[in-house]
């Protein structure tokens, strides 16, 4: 069994930053890719940022020079640092594990509940 969660979320202005950590653990891989995703009412669960077990990194064009995604200190932790943020950022984000770390959500195996990030100008 696997549990991810994620933690940091919150309500900002325009501008300013945000630090969104994810831990999975139980019968976890050191193997495994971790990405970021968020969602909006109406919209469907978008991929944000992704790390590979080898360290490189991949941002959607909408976060790239903002977002930063890396690897905490304890295995399959993530952080992604939100700098910058604009109202568009607003939605639930999501962390997902699994072995195929690409922009699909169907290719994660596990996922965190989410937490709800809202930007106000």
């Amino acid at each position: 069994q696997v549990q991810v969660e994620e933690s940091g979320g919150g309500s900002v202005q325009t501008g300013d930053s945000l630090r969104l950590s994810c831990t999975a653990s139980g019968r976890t891989s050191s193997k495994w890719a971790m990405g970021w995703f968020r969602q909006t009412p109406g919209k469907e669960r978008e991929s944000v940022a992704r790390i590979w077990s080898g360290g490189s990194t991949f941002y959607s064009n909408f976060v790239k020079g903002r977002f930063f995604i890396s690897r905490g200190d304890a295995q399959n932790t993530a952080i992604l640092q939100m700098d910058n943020l604009k109202p568009e950022d607003t939605g639930v984000y999501f962390c997902a594990a699994g072995r195929k770390g690409t922009t699909s959500p169907a290719d994660y195996d596990y996922w965190g509940r989410g937490t709800q990030v809202t930007v106000s100008s």
